[in-house]
């Protein structure tokens, strides 16, 4: 099958953090694992010290990627940064990246795959090695970032494209529907301080009007750590959805992911075989 043009591709929208090593990682595996020409937004809201401006400035040079960088002259706040690139980038569907995330490959083919797949989905979060509900090898735990990330990938691409629901969207990595996300409306600035309990609130009120929020099993995007609510976020978000946190603990202790997470370890485990390398290179 003839893979999608990169300008098929949604439009990844990339936060600019604090972490200079982080950042580095991140836009080298963008460029190791994403399709050349594929639409980039640095966006900083005014993070970036000298050196991370250099890193981004060298790599704007060399990169494959369609990328622009933009910087704001003062901080405007996480959420309300999130909310302006989203608002300009109107209906179109992007994928927002965690700055301190490292893509594997083919991971922006698997999430528009995903979106194509049913158009009820509004949000798909790919595993993540520390992605809560989405995590891989364990759910719930921080496990270190996969040693062999031609082989996860490969695993993963393997996985059947069921797309289960989540609770809500993780903040590691998620494909937004661009015409589910205008219909909800913009990010909620006035009463979350994180892009990570505002991506909450925003599947929550995606669910609310019939949509999805689903994980793509078949791509992968690792990270150093979990991410987390600002301080009183969690106390906002109970209040306004107070079935969500009972939901979310359900899920954890129920678990209805552990047979695709075992389904994974399986090909994982079946592609570095000393049987399947002959027949790969045999």
């Amino acid at each position: 099958m003839t893979p999608p043009p990169a300008s098929s591709l949604p439009i990844v929208l990339l936060p600019i953090g604090t972490d200079d090593d982080a950042l580095d990682a991140c836009l080298g595996a963008l460029d190791a694992g994403t399709p050349a020409g594929t639409r980039l937004w640095l966006a900083d809201d005014a993070q970036a010290g000298p050196r991370a401006l250099a890193i981004i400035e060298r790599w704007l040079t060399r990169t494959s990627l369609q990328a622009d960088y933009t910087r704001r002259p003062r901080m405007l706040g996480e959420v309300a940064h999130m909310d302006q690139m989203l608002a300009a980038c109107s209906d179109v569907d992007v994928v927002v990246l965690s700055p301190d995330a490292q893509p594997l490959p083919g991971w922006l083919q698997q999430l528009a795959a995903c979106l194509a797949r049913d158009a009820a989905i509004a949000t798909a979060t790919p595993w993540c090695n520390a992605g809560e509900t989405a995590a891989w090898p364990r759910l719930g735990e921080v496990s270190p970032p996969p040693d062999d990330v031609e082989r996860t990938a490969q695993a993963c691409a393997a996985m059947p494209p069921l797309h289960p629901e989540l609770p809500a969207a993780v903040a590691h990595a998620v494909a937004l529907r661009g015409s589910a996300r205008k219909r909800v409306g913009g990010l909620d600035s006035a009463s979350y301080a994180s892009w990570y309990a505002a991506l909450v609130d925003l599947s929550l009120r995606l669910s609310g009007l019939g949509w999805r929020n689903v994980l793509c099993e078949t791509a992968f995007v690792a990270r150093g750590g979990e991410g987390g609510p600002a301080d009183g976020d969690m106390d906002a978000l109970n209040a306004r959805w107070p079935t969500f946190t009972p939901r979310l603990a359900t899920f954890l202790m129920d678990d209805p992911l552990r047979g695709p997470r075992e389904r994974l370890a399986a090909l994982y485990a079946d592609i570095g075989s000393p049987e399947r390398q002959r027949d790969l290179f045999g």
